[in-house]
């Protein structure tokens, strides 16, 4: 369901403002409380209130806020006040941040707090199922009036007042919705399509073309219909990700008693049980019990993922025959799902550069049509000597006004408006139904400029799943020691060369050590104090300065396919080996890209002798090896700077420059870091490089979609006005091709949502 344009200032950059503009609107309303994590908003109130108009009022606000800004913003900016409403607010000890108005100090004692559900995805769909068959139901009514209208007319068997009757019947439910709309906009000083379309029938039923004016609010309210028909749709491919997002879960209490809670109440630490063939409710860690988890509708991966104490789980991913107890890691609202749904949620409302670009003229366009037709309406009546309002029934000349509202109906640009919101919203839909989550418009738009991928090794190109293949000390026989060391410094890490390095540690039972200190060296690896020693863990270079140099030269490179990890202490220098498979179809994507004319480039960490013969194997375009995270970002700017469109195609903390960099970011993996899903204009869902391909395909079509509506609806407008200022075009032809021109926009976006992968 689109959200009103007044729900929240067009200008609004924060929850904050838009909430404050809530509050100095709404009269009666004294405070709002609201918990961002737990998504529960309370009212307090003040004299009479009718609660069911606030709650649908708030509703709307929220939902718009949500889908802008997304509530991790105002959990982050809890403090940030709007000094143009004079209003106070402040974080309470217990997270829930209230927003009040100025009152005196004995005002809040007379307030009555309301608690209102947070509007649910579900709810949004069930309004816009709603909606939609109202609106067809108005339309469907419409029709039926017009047809019998139509049929006693024409038959001539009864009273004008009769068929006149079933005109005026077809016209009231035809153009309800309509005149709601631009009523709404009228008292904002503007005006819009609905406007125009009630003014054009207006007019028609003042010179008696009944007709007319019934056809043309039965077409508009038609295609209204299937407009938001279509918006259902999308929000229906959309919100099926949701319902894996589990609502309830069983917490362990510390005197062993097992109570069920709400998803959206839990707190890191808390302690769950999860039975075989349970989803698990959060991101957490087993702390008990082993079982395997299937992580398909995050990862694609449909193979079990055993897991162990300590091993890591994922929100709405599927235990499959253990019983677990689970560590709750991060709040419901954070999960990796959730960071999903708010990606998706988020994008609807992202606009496309050419839609912006349709927005900022539809005012100015609404005035030039309305000037347009005053102006031919007296050039026909004073200049050509067309009588103004009486049609010439001998001659078979149609008078100045009527001619007028034919070039009001033929002009108007409803298909033009929906030409690129109605294609947007069906590639987000279809999108996020295969696994691929773009972020508004603007990236659907642009993937399909791009001449140039620039990839990561690890996690892209590669598995991303290392596995410890050997362990040297020099001297030899402190192997273990370099495990262990390496086990503590990497647990704080999560990137997958870290991950194998833990998991491998804990498969052979070493205990971490004592961590104090603890710092990433951005690019190089990690710096701490274990067990009282400084110690480094990381890339090669890490040993080209200081105590460690003079060791270079005596230790070999690792063998070509590994990936090295080195350990330094004072007293102890080491090395873990390890090794990445290529994924199966990075190949193909490459040969694929390259047959387009995109230009492959890898750029990785990894030494240079591993890299290319990797980029040997794939085929790849160049490979830039040894990099860090700012020689990336500098590779990505030499290739803009030559007028080239870079996609970066990442999934780690050491990506996020380069994607922010990149003119699209696409993020490999629900699983990604947080820093590289933020930076992405697209994300990977179901961590597979054959996507890619896919979200470049639809970014395609959808352009070619757009353009083909742009050309039907400029098309339809320039032809039929100039036909029109000819008076070569009857008013029911230019109702017909007008709104037809709408449907026809409409049907062809929806060929996106049925579209095979």
């Amino acid at each position: 369901m689109p959200l009103p344009e007044s729900s929240i200032p067009a200008d609004a950059t924060s929850w904050m403002e838009g909430l404050a503009s809530f509050l100095a609107e709404e009269r009666g309303v004294e405070a709002i409380l609201l918990n961002p994590d737990q998504r529960k908003v309370s009212v307090a109130t003040l004299g009479i209130v009718n609660a069911d108009a606030l709650k649908k009022r708030l509703d709307v606000v929220l939902r718009a806020l949500d889908a802008r800004f997304g509530t991790s913003s105002l959990a982050a900016h809890p403090a940030q006040t709007t000094e143009a409403f004079q209003l106070q607010v402040r974080q309470l000890p217990s997270k829930d941040v209230l927003i009040e108005k100025p009152s005196c100090p004995t005002a809040p004692t007379f307030w009555k707090w309301r608690e209102f559900a947070w509007p649910e995805p579900e709810e949004i769909e069930k309004q816009s199922r709603e909606e939609w068959q109202m609106l067809a139901i108005q339309a469907s009514i419409c029709g039926v009036a017009l047809a019998a209208g139509w049929i006693i007319e024409t038959f001539n068997q009864l009273p004008a007042t009769v068929w006149i009757g079933c005109f005026i019947v077809s016209i009231v439910f035809g153009g309800w919705d309509a005149a709601k709309d631009a009523w709404e906009k009228i008292r904002e000083g503007q005006l819009d399509i609905h406007f125009l379309m009630l003014a054009v029938a207006a007019g028609a039923m003042a010179i008696g073309a009944w007709q007319e004016g019934a056809l043309l609010l039965f077409l508009f309210s038609a295609s209204g219909a299937m407009e938001h028909y279509a918006l259902h749709r999308t929000h229906r491919e959309i919100n099926a990700l949701t319902k894996a997002a589990p609502k309830m879960a069983r917490v362990i209490l510390p005197d062993g008693r097992v109570e069920a809670r709400a998803v959206a109440s839990l707190a890191i630490g808390d302690m769950l049980q999860v039975r075989p063939d349970e989803l698990f409710a959060v991101d957490g860690s087993i702390d008990s019990g082993e079982t395997a988890a299937d992580e398909s509708n995050l990862t694609g991966e449909s193979a079990p993922i055993d897991k162990q104490k300590g091993s890591e789980v994922f929100s709405g991913t599927l235990n499959l025959w253990g019983a677990v107890t689970v560590r709750v890691e991060k709040l419901a609202s954070q999960s990796a799902l959730q960071k999903i749904i708010q990606l998706i949620q988020h994008a609807q409302n992202l606009r496309a550069p050419s839609q912006r670009f349709t927005d900022k003229f539809g005012t100015p366009y609404t005035w030039l049509v309305l000037g347009l037709t005053a102006v031919m309406f007296f050039v026909w009546w004073l200049a050509l000597g067309i009588a103004p309002f009486q049609n010439n029934f001998i001659t078979g000349q149609k008078s100045a006004f009527y001619l007028a509202m034919t070039l009001l109906v033929v002009m108007s640009p409803c298909a033009l408006a929906l030409s690129i919101p109605s294609a947007i919203l069906a590639a987000i839909a279809w999108g996020a139904r295969h696994g691929i989550l773009f972020r508004g418009g603007a990236a659907i738009e642009k993937l399909a400029e791009v001449d140039v991928v620039c990839m990561d090794k690890t996690g892209t190109l590669t598995e991303g799943e290392m596995r410890v293949k050997a362990i040297e000390s020099f001297p030899p026989g402190r192997e273990d020691e370099v495990a262990r060391i390496a086990v503590t410094m990497e647990a704080n890490s999560n990137h997958p060369i870290a991950r194998a390095i833990v998991k491998h540690g804990k498969a052979q039972g070493f205990t971490p050590g004592e961590l104090a200190g603890f710092q990433s060296l951005t690019g190089a690896g990690l710096r701490g104090t274990v067990d009282g020693q400084v110690t480094y863990v990381g890339r090669r270079e890490l040993m080209e300065q200081g105590e460690f140099a003079g060791w270079v030269g005596k230790i070999p490179d690792a063998p070509l396919g590994f990936t090295e990890v080195w350990v330094l202490q004072a007293s102890l220098v080491g090395r873990i080996l390890l090794q990445d498979t290529i994924r199966s179809g990075s190949k193909g994507v490459l040969e694929k890209l390259k047959a387009e004319g995109v230009e492959t480039i890898m750029l990785t960490g990894d030494r240079r002798a591993a890299a290319e013969q990797i980029g040997k194997e794939l085929g790849l375009s160049a490979v830039f090896a040894g990099l860090k995270p700012e020689d990336k970002v500098a590779t990505i700017k030499e290739l803009t700077d030559r007028g080239r469109k870079v996609a970066m195609v990442g999934d780690g903390v050491n990506d996020a420059p380069s994607l922010a960099a990149a003119y699209v970011s696409v993020a490999m993996g629900a699983r990604g870091s947080d820093a590289a899903l933020e930076q992405s204009d697209v994300v990977l869902m179901k961590d597979k490089i054959e996507k890619l391909l896919t979200a470049r395909e639809l970014s395609l079509k959808a352009r070619a979609i757009i353009k083909q509506n742009l050309l039907i609806s400029l098309g339809a407008i320039t032809i039929m006005a100039v036909s029109a200022i000819f008076g070569l075009v009857p008013l029911t032809l230019g109702v017909i091709t007008h709104e037809g021109s709408t449907v026809v926009v409409c049907l062809n976006s929806l060929r996106l949502l049925f579209g095979r992968e």
